[in-house]
């Protein structure tokens, strides 16, 4: 026999945005349940770096400008007016603490308003005592670190540096003795677990296994949501927090022309809250996007590459053998003109081409310095080796004589440490991730040591980025711009506050958390 249960609120979906929509309502006095179809909690969440942007007015200028003027002033405001709300309120009502990621610069640093300095925020190392109850239904990391360290994405940027740098080795050490410490949750993990144990604090139950068949409507509004054993009633209203479409391959194909093949979102991503508002009469925007990064289409799976495309020794050319790109760049602007959205190209297929100093340098895609690549991926063809650029140029089916003149162009950007065609290093995000032993241009390396390789690149993502339309309250809109009655978005259900562009690292959770925060605050008054 069905049966029905009844809250204040029903949140679907388990990932930041949900949880600390339920976090808020809860503490708001209403009574809350967070359902998910996974077995496990934390979604592109636990997935996730775990990083969030959340300034206060005074990005007004720089999130304006990267935003543009297709995001709506009152959201963009909402943001920051509440995200430091949000930070407060979620360091009092779980055990995460906070820390800048020092250095870590807005992905647009020389915008207006922009900050070198940057504003990201990362969870602190969580000591897995503190989420015990809950830690055997954590969903897995993206790719966890080696040996179970807590790694951090200060970390990250110096172990990305190998045999280079003596802090590299000092952060190695560093992570094998804090294991002697006891296991600790970084990056995305924290964030989920110590979120979850806020919610069990709070009494908020979380049903896993427990998926969402359809939004129930009763007069005129959205009164809970169905599943397979019955209703979630709410007499406030439902938060969609189910993530985007990554995984809808019949969406991504008609939205964006690519499959699902390359995103590294969590499974659940089917697009089913997208397709539900929509159902019921809610407008849709940015649905050809996604929180897209250049990626490797490994045997295993998308590899998202940061640090890889940033150090010296590195160049992407297309299918002329040319570049065509700082490569450096933000990771959904190098995506951007990947895909022909930037006035040129498409430029694809593409390929990272290195060397032997290259790969005798640096971590590449969690593989050691001089560490033998795998088998499988040259057999797969997304890698090639070759002893000379010409023979290069003939695997990977670019002409040889263009591939030998781009790289010796490049070599001598290296040399005067000025990118003249693209500006690569001239941005001190493009710096981050670059060696900063390497003289003049901690981004630019020659490419001179055989044997010579390439990786296949492929448009990838994090998650995709269109979804429902939303007001500042976190309200899904009709066409007409009148709310859904009852139904409310945040996270990657809903189209991305920050349109088009990418703020800096942590712009996906952080609006995702202060507008599942808005969603409840909203319910509640």
């Amino acid at each position: 026999m069905l049966r029905e249960e009844e809250f204040d609120v029903v949140v679907v979906g388990s990932g930041a945005a949900g949880m600390t929509a339920a976090l808020t309502a809860a503490h708001h006095g209403l009574s809350a349940v967070v359902m998910d179809g996974a077995e496990v909690y934390g979604g592109s969440t636990a997935r996730s770096g775990g990083g969030l942007w959340l300034p206060g007015p005074e990005a007004s200028t720089y999130l304006k400008h990267v935003a543009g003027d297709e995001v709506p002033a009152a959201r963009r405001d909402a943001l920051l007016e509440h995200g430091p709300d949000v930070l407060a309120f979620v360091t009092a009502h779980t055990p995460l603490e906070f820390a800048r990621v020092p250095g870590y610069p807005d992905y647009h640093p020389e915008a207006p308003g922009g900050l070198a300095e940057g504003r990201t925020l990362e969870p602190r190392p969580l000591d897995v005592r503190r989420v015990a109850e809950d830690v055997g239904t954590l969903a897995p990391p993206y790719r966890a670190a080696p040996n179970g360290m807590a790694v951090t994405a200060v970390d990250y940027r110096w172990l990305s540096l190998g045999l280079r740098h003596p802090r590299s080795a000092l952060t190695a050490v560093k992570l094998a003795a804090g294991r002697f410490r006891g296991r600790r949750l970084t990056m995305g993990q924290a964030l989920a677990a110590g979120l979850r144990a806020g919610l069990r604090s709070a009494g908020v139950p979380v049903r896993l296994g427990t998926p969402m068949t359809a939004l129930h409507v009763s007069d005129g509004r959205v009164a809970g949501v169905a599943t397979p054993d019955g209703v979630l009633t709410a007499r406030r209203g439902v938060v969609l927090a189910c993530g985007g479409f990554d995984h809808n391959e019949r969406m991504r194909r008609e939205h964006q022309d690519l499959g699902t093949a390359w995103t590294v979102g969590a499974a659940g991503n089917t697009g089913l809250g997208i397709e539900e508002g929509q159902r019921l009469g809610a407008a849709l925007d940015l649905m050809d996007e996604a929180w897209w990064g250049p990626s490797l289409p490994l045997t295993g799976g998308a590899y998202f590459c940061l640090a890889e495309r940033n150090l010296p020794g590195s160049l992407v050319v297309d299918g002329t053998g040319r570049r065509f790109v700082n490569e450096a760049a933000p990771y959904v602007d190098v995506v951007h003109t990947m895909l022909g959205r930037t006035g040129s190209g498409p430029h694809l297929p593409a390929w990272l081409v290195t060397d032997r100093s290259y790969r005798d340098r640096y971590l590449f895609a969690g593989r050691a310095p001089r560490a033998p690549l795998p088998k499988r991926w040259f057999d797969a063809g997304i890698a090639h080796r070759a002893d000379t650029l010409d023979e290069l140029a003939e695997r990977i089916g670019v002409p040889a004589e263009a591939l030998r003149a781009t790289v010796e162009r490049f070599n001598g950007f290296a040399a005067s440490g000025r990118d003249e065609d693209f500006g690569r290093g001239d941005s001190a995000y493009d710096r981050y991730y670059g060696d900063p032993r390497q003289r003049p241009n901690p981004c630019l390396g020659a490419l001179t040591r055989p044997p010579f390789l390439a990786f296949s690149l492929v448009p990838g993502d994090l998650g995709t980025k269109g979804g429902l339309r939303t007001d500042e309250r976190a309200r899904v809109l009709r066409e007409d711009g009148t709310p859904v009655p009852g139904l409310y978005a945040a996270g990657n259900t809903s189209a991305s506050v920050m349109g088009r562009g990418y703020a800096g690292a942590g712009a996906t959770l952080g609006p995702a958390m202060t507008f599942g925060y808005l969603a409840a605050r909203d319910m509640a008054g």
